[in-house]
This record gives structure tokens, C-alpha cells and sequence, in this order.
């Protein structure tokens, strides 16, 4: 048994079982990597997957302890690298966040910015996706850290920090017939335009849709974004009236617009950073922690990766 052979399985199984996929990713040939598998099963004396002709269609009960077994022990050989680089070279080296469109453009560049000025020699990569997206690339160790606020706790490898909380606000054309609403917002004022917001899977719809859906009412959403810049494009256009977190909003950028408060109409949504359980994390990836989330400190956070608690 050896490493590679682990590596090859936890990639069958994140690329939905298709050995070319796994293989194309990791560089090699799907032959070598079906004899590896082959010999893994070999010397375990069991079988790892279910097999229809040269197909593989789930795993046993027996493969899916030894994958997790094979993650776990993955993650600790990572462990011991990030160990011996975090004392041979303690402010170099690579951070790779993963995070949605909102957090990389409205939240992180300042948070980065001051990183980077703390800590010259390390190398930044964002990874943008939605938050399903963002959880399976923290998981699989493809990024040190997910930032996001939905999917993240859906997760049990993952040990996630609540960092803060916001709503959302209503973005209109200067003119607009909404522009002249006097008094709060309503919904069932905002239900009678053609409305533009995110994505089902991105910040907070869930709380959008339950809102209208409390109120007997159906939001004429006509067209969704991954991301806030979208749906201001859109919004200008005059196809109708968008619904973005307040933070997307910028009152020297977005003088196009009228902002209008939506904190009393739907439930706040919390952004949370996630982690994978008892990982080794670097003084620098502590150090971005701190920035972000200045509540948690090496030891509150050291504290939540030992204990396993998604709340710290």
C-alpha cells in the first residue's frame, strides 16, 4: 500500500467515479491509475468499489470506511508538511482561499491587501465559486480556507467560524417609481416589479424566497446572477430591480442607483470560514484569520479545529 494508491482513490471518488476524469486530473493514465486501485484491493483483500463490466457505479460498504480512513491519513501526511515548512520558512509560501464572487470583490481585497503587506512572501490564489463549490474545495484540501455564507455547515468535515452577519438592499434606477416610496419598503411593493437577484445557490435566496413565500406572495424573479456587478449591469438596463447584500453596494461607484434598506424584510444571513478538522494551519494562514475575523485568535481557533465545534 503507498500513497499514490490513496491519492487515487480519494480522486475516483471526487470526480463521481469516472477514472478518466481522475486521471486526466492528476496527470496520469487511467490504466495506471485502475492497476493501482487493482493492487490497493489486492492487498486489503477486498473490494473498494462496485463494478458493472469495466465501470465502477458506487462504493462498498467496506471501500467507503477505507476511503475515509484514506482522507484522514491524506490529511495528516499534509499535516507533516505544512509542519516542516512552517519552521523551515515561516513567512513564505502559498494561501489559497476559496470563497464566492461577493466575499473575493466586496469583502477580501482590503483583508488582503493588509496581509500582504504583513506578509510579502506569500503567494495569494482566490478560488471563486458558489458555496457548494467553495465547501468541496476546502474539504478536498484544494484550498486552505472557504469563505461563504450558505452550504458551509452542510458539511461534517468541516469546522466553520461565524465571522459576521448582513441583509440585503434593493438597487433601483435613479427615477424609478420605487425611488419615491416614502416609508419602509414593503414587499408587496417590491413584488409588483420584474425583480434581479442571485443565483438559488448563492447569498442568502433562501432567505429571499421565504420571505415573499410568508407573505402569500410570488416574487416575479426574471432574471438571476452568480454575482452583484451582474445584476447591477442589469439593473441599469431597466429589467427591473435588484436585491444585492448591502455590502455590494458602493455610493461612489453606484451613482446610478438608489439604495433602498431591505433589512427589515428578509432574515439576516451569517458568512461564515471554514476549516478542515484538525488540520495544522500555518502562522500565516492564523494571521489571515485574525484580519478577517479579528474575534478569533490562534488559540480560539486552534481550540475549534481540536474540539470539533462549528461554533467557536
Amino acid at each position: 500500500m503507498n500513497l499514490q494508491q490513496l491519492r487515487y482513490l480519494c480522486a475516483i471518488v471526487d470526480h463521481g467515479l469516472n477514472v478518466s476524469d481522475a486521471a486526466e486530473a492528476l496527470y496520469t493514465s487511467q490504466p495506471g491509475i485502475s492497476k493501482q486501485i487493482r493492487q490497493l484491493e489486492d492487498e486489503l483483500g477486498l473490494k473498494v468499489f462496485v463494478r458493472q463490466g469495466k465501470r465502477l457505479t458506487s462504493l462498498t460498504p467496506a471501500g467507503s470506511v477505507v476511503l475515509a480512513t484514506a482522507r484522514r491519513a491524506l490529511s495528516e501526511i499534509g499535516n507533516l508538511k505544512r509542519v516542516a515548512d512552517e519552521y523551515r520558512r515561516e513567512d513564505a509560501g502559498t494561501l489559497t482561499i476559496a470563497t464566492t464572487h461577493t466575499q473575493a470583490r466586496y469583502m477580501l481585497p482590503k483583508v488582503l491587501q493588509a496581509f500582504a503587506e504583513r506578509y510579502p512572501k506569500v503567494r495569494v490564489v482566490l478560488h471563486q465559486g458558489n458555496p457548494r463549490q467553495v465547501a468541496e474545495l476546502t474539504v478536498h484540501g484544494d484550498a486552505d480556507l472557504g469563505i461563504a455564507t450558505e452550504a458551509l455547515t452542510d458539511f461534517p468535515e468541516l469546522v466553520t467560524l461565524p465571522c459576521y452577519t448582513w441583509n440585503r438592499c434593493v438597487l433601483v434606477p435613479v427615477g424609478h417609481p420605487l425611488a419615491k416610496t416614502k416609508g419602509k419598503l414593503t414587499l408587496e411593493a417590491l413584488a409588483k416589479h420584474p425583480i434581479i437577484t442571485y443565483d438559488f445557490a448563492f447569498t442568502g435566496r433562501s432567505q429571499i424566497n421565504a420571505a415573499f413565500a410568508a407573505r402569500g406572495l410570488e416574487p416575479n424573479v426574471v432574471l438571476t446572477a452568480l454575482d452583484a456587478d451582474v445584476i447591477k449591469t442589469y439593473v441599469e438596463l431597466g429589467m427591473g430591480v435588484g436585491i444585492v447584500a448591502q455590502m455590494a453596494f458602493e455610493a461612489g461607484r453606484d451613482r446610478g442607483f438608489v439604495k433602498l434598506d431591505a433589512g427589515h424584510l428578509f432574515a439576516p444571513s451569517t458568512t461564515r470560514l471554514a476549516l478542515r478538522r484538525n488540520e495544522f494551519l500555518r502562522g500565516y494562514v492564523h494571521a489571515f484569520i485574525a484580519l478577517f475575523a479579528p474575534k478569533y485568535d490562534r488559540a480560539a481557533v486552534d481550540a475549534a479545529l481540536e474540539g470539533g465545534s462549528t461554533e467557536a
